[in-house]
C-alpha cells in the first residue's frame, strides 16, 4: 500500500460538501443552507451545514468533519480490537436529508477516511460509506435507477463490488428488534484497504460524486406530487424506524457520541416531525402496506422484476 495523502482527502471532501449543498439548495428553491464552524477540544473540528423548512426539504445536513485523537473510539475499533488506544484521525463528509413530500424518500450518505497510529506498527487506514434510500411510497423506476447508478459508480472496480457492497448495505441497515430493513438499500462499505491507497481513494470519490446523480431525479420526479393528510402522517410514522436506526445501530451516530464530536452536527440526522404509534399496521391491499410487501425486502433491483 502506498501513503496516504491526508490532504488530498480533506480537499475533495471540503469540494464535495459545498457542490452537494450547491446542488440541493438549487433543487429547493427556497431554503438555504446555515453554515456552523466548530472545533473539538480534544484535536480537529468541522463544517456543519443545516437547511430546513425549504420548498422541498423539511431538513437536511451535509456535515464535513476532520478530528483527531489520542485514543480510537470503541465503535471504531470494534472490528479492530488491536487498535485500541492507538491515535487516530477520521475525515468525513455526513449526509441526511428529510423531504416534506411523503412521495420523496429520504436519502443518508456517508464517505469517510480513519487512520490510526501507533508505535509498533505502521499506520493503518482504511475508507469507508455508501448511501441508501429510505421510500415511504415506492416507486419501482426510483429503486432501479438507485441501484443503477450505484453499480456505474461501482463498475470500474470491478464486477463483484456491486453487488458485495450492495449486499453489505441491506445487512447493515436493517431493524433486527423491527425484523425489516430500514428502506431499499444501495451501498455501504467500510475497512476498505484492499487496494492501494489511490485505488481506494478513486473508489471512495466514485460513489461520493454518485450519490446527487442517483438522488437528484428521484427528488426532481416526486416532490410535486399532490399528497394527502393520510399520507403525510404515514409518512411521520415510518420516520420512527429511521430514528431507531440511527440512535440504536448506526456506527457513524455510535462513533461520533464517543469521540467527543458535537452533539448538535451528530444529531442533525433525526427528522423534524416524528409519530409512533402502538401495534399500528397497514391495511392490506393499499400503497402504505405495498411498502412492506414489494419494497422493504431484499431484492436484486437490477434483475428481478416486480
Amino acid at each position: 500500500m502506498n501513503k496516504p495523502d491526508i490532504e488530498t482527502v480533506e480537499n475533495y471532501l471540503q469540494t464535495l460538501q459545498q457542490d452537494i449543498c450547491t446542488q440541493l439548495e438549487a433543487i429547493d428553491g427556497k431554503a438555504t443552507f446555515k453554515e456552523e464552524q466548530w472545533t473539538r477540544a480534544e484535536g480537529g473540528g468541522g463544517r456543519s451545514r443545516v437547511i430546513e423548512a425549504g420548498r422541498v426539504f423539511e431538513k437536511g445536513g451535509v456535515n464535513y468533519s476532520h478530528i483527531s485523537g489520542e485514543q480510537m473510539p470503541a465503535a471504531a475499533s470494534a472490528h479492530r480490537p488491536e487498535l485500541a488506544g492507538s491515535r487516530f484521525q477520521a475525515l468525513g463528509v455526513s449526509i441526511v436529508i428529510h423531504p416534506r413530500n411523503p412521495f420523496v424518500p429520504t436519502s443518508h450518505a456517508n464517505v469517510r477516511f480513519f487512520i490510526a497510529e501507533n508505535d509498533s506498527r505502521p499506520p493503518l487506514w482504511w475508507f469507508g460509506g455508501g448511501y441508501d434510500l429510505t421510500p415511504y411510497y415506492g416507486f419501482e423506476e426510483d429503486c432501479v435507477h438507485w441501484h443503477h447508478t450505484a453499480q456505474q459508480a461501482c463498475e470500474p472496480f470491478g464486477d463483484d463490488v456491486y453487488p458485495r457492497f450492495k449486499q453489505w448495505c441491506d445487512r447493515y441497515f436493517f431493524l433486527k428488534h423491527r425484523n425489516e430493513p430500514r428502506g431499499i438499500g444501495g451501498l455501504f462499505f467500510d475497512d476498505l484497504n484492499e487496494w492501494e491507497f489511490e485505488q481506494c481513494f478513486a473508489f471512495m470519490r466514485s460513489v461520493g460524486d454518485s450519490y446527487m446523480k442517483a438522488y437528484a431525479p428521484i427528488v426532481e420526479r416526486r416532490c410535486d406530487t399532490e399528497y394527502s393528510d393520510a399520507q403525510r402522517e404515514f409518512q411521520l410514522y415510518r420516520r420512527g424506524r429511521y430514528v431507531e436506526f440511527n440512535l440504536v445501530y448506526d456506527r457513524g451516530t455510535l462513533f461520533g457520541l464517543q469521540s467527543g464530536g458535537r452533539t448538535e452536527s451528530i444529531l442533525m440526522s433525526l427528522p423534524p416531525e416524528v409519530q409512533w404509534r402502538y401495534n399500528w399496521h397497514p391495511e392490506p391491499g393499499t400503497p402504505e402496506a405495498k411498502l412492506y410487501s414489494d419494497f422493504l425486502q431484499p431484492k436484486d433491483w437490477l434483475n428481478d422484476k416486480q
